[in-house]
Formats: C-alpha cells, sequence, structure tokens
C-alpha cells in the first residue's frame, strides 16, 4: 500500500473519535480548491507500512480510529488487504471517498471492513466537469452515495462551500442527493498550491461563516441534517 504521509493524532477527522489519519497519493480529480494537490499524482510511499503498523501497535487503547483518505484511497489496488490488517489491530476504520468508484465501495460494503465513511459531493452534476476536471462523473458520486444509504452504514456527506458555488447551486445539490444521515458543509480555505491557470478562482473572497450559516439554513429546508 503507497502511503504519502500520516497524522499521528487528529481530533477533527472522525466524528467524535480520535484517530491516526493515512494519507494515499494519487486521485482521478483535479479539483481546482485542493489542499491536498502534492497528492494529486501518484508517487512512491513517503511512510512504509512497517513504520505505520509499528506505530499503531504502540497506540492500541489510546487511538480509537484510523482514517484512510487521499488522494482518493479507492484508487490503491491493495486498499482491501491494507484495511484488513488495521482491522485485526481492532481499529475502527474510516474511508474518505470522492465517491467515482462505487464499485470498490460496494466492494467495501460486503467485507464490513469500514465503519464510517465520508463522501464529498463537490458542485451540481452539470457542473461537476468544471469543477473536478475531465473525466468527473456526479452520478458515479451519487451510485456511491446511494450504495451506503442502502447499506445503512455510518456516513456522512461534505461539501466545500468555495466561492463559486452559489446558494442556487448548493439547493440543486441537496435537491439531487438522497436524505442524508449527516450532510456538512465545509468553510472554504484558499489553498497553499494551486495550477496557475486557477489563480483568479481561487483568490475569490469566501463566504464568512455567517454566510455560511445562513446557506445552510436554506439548504435545511430540503436536508435536514446539515452540519458546518
Amino acid at each position: 500500500m503507497k502511503i504519502a504521509g500520516m497524522v499521528k493524532n487528529s481530533f477533527v477527522d472522525y466524528p467524535a473519535r480520535v484517530a491516526c489519519v493515512v494519507f494515499t497519493p494519487g486521485c482521478n480529480y483535479s479539483c481546482f480548491y485542493c489542499h491536498n494537490r502534492a497528492l494529486i499524482h501518484d508517487a512512491p510511499s513517503a511512510v512504509t507500512e512497517e513504520t505505520l503498523f509499528a506505530f499503531l501497535q504502540k497506540r492500541a487503547g489510546m487511538l480509537d480510529g484510523v482514517v484512510v483518505t487521499g488522494g482518493e484511497p479507492t484508487l490503491q489496488a491493495d486498499l482491501i488487504p491494507f484495511l484488513r490488517k488495521i482491522k485485526a489491530m481492532n481499529y475502527l476504520l474510516k474511508l474518505d471517498t470522492n465517491g467515482s468508484r462505487p464499485e470498490i465501495v460496494e466492494t467495501l460494503l460486503k467485507t464490513g471492513l469500514c465503519d464510517y465513511f465520508a463522501v464529498d459531493y463537490k458542485a451540481p452534476q452539470k457542473r461537476y466537469t468544471e469543477i473536478c476536471g475531465r473525466g468527473a462523473d456526479a452520478g458515479k458520486v451519487l451510485d456511491t452515495i446511494g450504495l451506503l444509504q442502502k447499506a445503512q452504514v455510518d456516513f456522512e456527506v461534505r461539501t466545500t462551500v468555495f466561492p463559486q458555488l452559489t446558494e442556487a447551486d448548493l439547493l440543486t445539490m441537496a435537491a439531487e442527493l438522497p436524505q442524508l444521515p449527516r450532510y456538512v458543509l465545509n468553510r472554504y480555505r484558499k489553498p497553499e498550491t494551486y495550477l496557475p491557470e486557477d489563480e483568479q478562482r481561487v483568490n475569490q473572497p469566501p463566504y464568512t461563516p455567517k454566510q455560511v450559516e445562513a446557506l445552510a439554513e436554506q439548504v435545511r429546508k430540503l436536508q435536514p441534517n446539515v452540519t458546518v
């Protein structure tokens, strides 16, 4: 398993849990506001499995879980064997995904390895390639979310409220999504690294916290379980 990096202790990446966060390299999207742009391209491991598992063994009983994020973890061919090793150490597992590979998520659901999923729904269907790059398909993301809902597992959907996402966009997205157990609206923060052609987009003033809350109030009319 390729590991691009890790955060040893996080209080925010797994709801109500203390977790280690593992980053995988490689992503099939290229969102202009991505905060992990260094992970978009595949690369050799920066952290060995041996180092990670030695750390997890040492922290047994002190950490609740492990979050596997990216990049896009479902692109990793050995994701499931890797998750099995972590699960054998009695850790809770959370997977962060852009939802682009519902067939992998379906396989994961059959294994029962993951205790929690987080899926990013980034834009209305008609704007997906504009925001996420060529080849991005909102239909596959919605398929992934549908699989999670049908399986009745714990999951959330997340949307970053970047400046170009309007109230109309958010309401469209809320209508495109099924009724969610948890829908997180994240504030936009300008990424440190971005493509030169995206400079104008990333420099747009972000919504204020008050504005994001006002948007959330509108979205709650369609998705009651919104949090910011």
